[in-house]
């Protein structure tokens, strides 16, 4: 529901949160792979909505290079254990923090060679904990894109991520039977929750939602990284 809220009415910012707080109560891998097909969902929601509006340039760099990284998370991810995973969750969470609330010059916009790079980790990030924000907005930001193309751009690129993933999942054993029917269950939550983002946002200040979500991604960020650790 905090995921399509965010998609619907602020942004999209928020949806990271997600993961790390389905972390605290199964394991990480499994709160991964129940918020996949959820996400794929609301994805198909975003991009009606914003139908060729993206920067096509731009969706190649961005897409090409986070095929790179979701390959690269794939190899990763099946030699992780559940430790190292809420680990990687926990500081991605609080990586994600920092660079949200942390105070920085503007920034000159980065050369494509650096977007590869960038947009390779976002894919990483967003295979294993579908958090990849942060690095793509670092690519992103400084182009200075319209809203509505910086939007469309962004959706199309985790809409790739995220359909892409959907073979590796299978190919983990991560998209069981018992995770496909939780997923299911959710998702009409999390589609309700598009449209609830679309009413709330002319009833409450996008500064109180976001508070509420870094509340909730310090506090799962700093307890998913005491308990790997631990």
């Amino acid at each position: 529901m905090l995921t399509g809220i965010s998609k619907g009415g602020f942004g999209g910012g928020a949806g990271g949160a997600a993961t790390p707080l389905l972390a605290m109560v199964v394991p990480p891998a499994q709160g991964a792979a129940i918020m996949l097909p959820v996400l794929c969902v609301m994805d198909v929601f975003g991009i009606r909505a914003y139908l060729w509006r993206w920067d096509a340039r731009l969706v190649r760099i961005t897409v090409s290079a986070g095929l790179i990284g979701c390959a690269a998370g794939a190899a990763a991810f099946g030699h992780l254990d559940d430790d190292w995973i809420r680990i990687l969750v926990g500081l991605t969470a609080l990586g994600f923090l920092a660079y949200s609330l942390l105070p920085r010059k503007p920034l000159p916009a980065p050369s494509d060679r650096q977007g590869w790079f960038w947009c390779a980790l976002s894919g990483f990030t967003s295979f294993i904990t579908h958090s990849g924000g942060a690095p793509l907005m670092v690519y992103l930001l400084p182009q200075k894109l319209d809203k509505a193309v910086f939007v469309a751009t962004s959706l199309v690129f985790f809409a790739a991520m995220n359909y892409v993933k959907i073979l590796p999942y299978l190919w983990l054993g991560l998209l069981d039977a018992r995770n496909l029917a939780t997923s299911a269950a959710l998702v009409p939550a999390g589609v309700a929750g598009i449209y609830l983002g679309l009413r709330l946002q002319r009833r409450i200040s996008a500064r109180w939602f976001y508070r509420l979500i870094y509340g909730l991604l310090f506090i799962t960020g700093v307890k998913l990284l005491y308990d790997g650790l631990t």
